[in-house]
């Protein structure tokens, strides 16, 4: 069952040069008790694209088409979006370390979220924090209510922000590179406990990440945008076993292997939203790319069963 649906989603800037595209088309569906993935090198438009399922977004920020349907109502034409954040669709922000209120206890600020959108209070609303953070794995939670953010790791940090989610219920969770700056261990532990809840809750994770590995051991489905668009989607196992567009196959063969096979990397920068360039975005940095990448947008064509792709090469 699909849960939520971004439909054809445009967005742009208004810069000091006039207004500036930044969103294409995108489009993606996240279906219940599943992780859908957002993949692609910083600055390709995955963290804007899930801001805007919560209209969290800057002053400068115009959606100026498309839908977000979330149990087939339209989040673009409800006014009253506030209900939803952290109650039906909450966030994990990308940098715990600066997430978290350092003048208020771990406690106050769970207690906050619970009090607004659980509108629990008193002795119910202190079990329900108790509760979410054992949850999540943080031992002595009574004792831990107490603490201050600086005196968490930056790993127990990540684990009371989705604490936070949790004790609202949330069926849908946007991860936002929840594993930035964590170690390997502590990413580790993060992912199985996104997955533990997944799995306990049936809740939906956006996942957006531009770890490639990460991806391949949690998702259930893969979209990799590239300046803005979406140019490749598809079940996680079918992405990793036949991955079509260029964009896809650079970003595997630049992960790191135990074959000893030389590194590679893919030339160039991705565009900056000012920049104008013409047909695909991606055909100044593609080895394949033809005369018709330059004059033409690819359409996206699907190519299997859920597998779609923007390349005219792989549509050929």
């Amino acid at each position: 069952m699909v849960l939520l649906e971004v439909k054809n989603l445009n967005l742009g800037f208004n810069c000091e040069n006039g207004f500036c595209q930044a969103l294409f088309d995108v489009s993606f569906a996240l279906e219940k008790g599943k992780i859908h993935t957002l993949v692609g090198e910083s600055g390709c438009g995955k963290s804007i694209s899930a801001m805007s399922i919560l209209q969290l977004l800057p002053k400068t920020a115009k959606i100026t088409g498309g839908e977000i349907l979330y149990n087939g109502e339209n989040l673009l034409l409800k006014k009253d979006i506030q209900k939803l954040r952290g109650s039906k669709i909450a966030l994990i922000p990308q940098d715990p370390m600066t997430s978290l209120n350092p003048l208020f206890t771990i406690g106050d600020q769970l207690l906050e979220v619970i009090e607004i959108h659980q509108h629990l209070k008193g002795d119910k609303a202190y079990k329900k924090a108790i509760e979410a953070l054992e949850s999540v794995q943080i031992p002595c939670a009574a004792e831990r209510m107490k603490s201050y953010p600086h005196e968490f790791s930056g790993g127990m940090k990540q684990r009371a922000i989705i604490a936070m989610a949790l004790a609202c219920n949330a069926e849908i969770l946007i991860a936002d590179e929840p594993t930035t700056a964590l170690d390997v261990t502590i990413q580790a532990q993060i992912m199985n406990l996104l997955k533990e809840i997944k799995d306990n809750h049936q809740t939906s994770i956006l996942l957006i990440t531009h770890d490639l590995a990460l991806v391949s051991e949690n998702a259930d489905n893969v979209s990799v945008m590239y300046a803005g668009r979406i140019v490749e989607s598809a079940p996680s196992e079918e992405f990793f076993k036949n991955p079509q567009h260029p964009y896809s196959q650079a970003l595997l063969k630049s992960l790191p292997s135990n074959k000893n096979s030389r590194l590679e990397t893919i030339t160039g920068q991705p565009p900056t939203i000012q920049q104008k360039i013409s047909g695909c975005k991606f055909h100044p940095r593609c080895g394949e790319m033809q005369e018709i990448c330059i004059k033409n947008v690819p359409p996206v064509e699907e190519i299997g069963a859920e597998h779609i792709c923007a390349c005219y090469m792989r549509n050929q």
